[in-house]
């Protein structure tokens, strides 16, 4: 997600900003439910947000129709690692993208 667009099954999808934390995000479709994946906040005092810090890419993917995150993989040299469920994402507050 660091490109400007990205390709899920065959199509090109941009990559934009959430509002509240300039976060990168891509939404999309995948067997009929609307999905978005967005990247790992690493000022987040979490596990993940660990791991975001250290380098690697964390990114959470969210259930677009209930608001909640489904599952979250890291990818570390490369490689993508499916690695569970997270928890339903509390409202961000406003903010602006530099």
């Amino acid at each position: 997600m660091s490109a400007g667009e990205v390709e899920v099954e065959g199509k090109r999808l941009p990559v934009r900003r959430t509002s509240g934390q300039c976060l990168r995000a891509v939404t999309f479709t995948m067997e009929g439910w609307q999905h978005a994946a967005i990247e790992q906040n690493p000022e987040k005092p979490s596990r993940w947000g660990g791991l975001a810090r250290s380098g690697h890419q964390v990114v959470q993917f969210k259930d677009v129709l209930t608001n909640r995150f489904v599952a979250v993989a890291v990818a570390v040299d490369g490689e993508a690692e499916e690695n569970g469920g997270g928890k339903e994402q509390e409202p961000e507050t406003g903010g602006r993208c530099d």
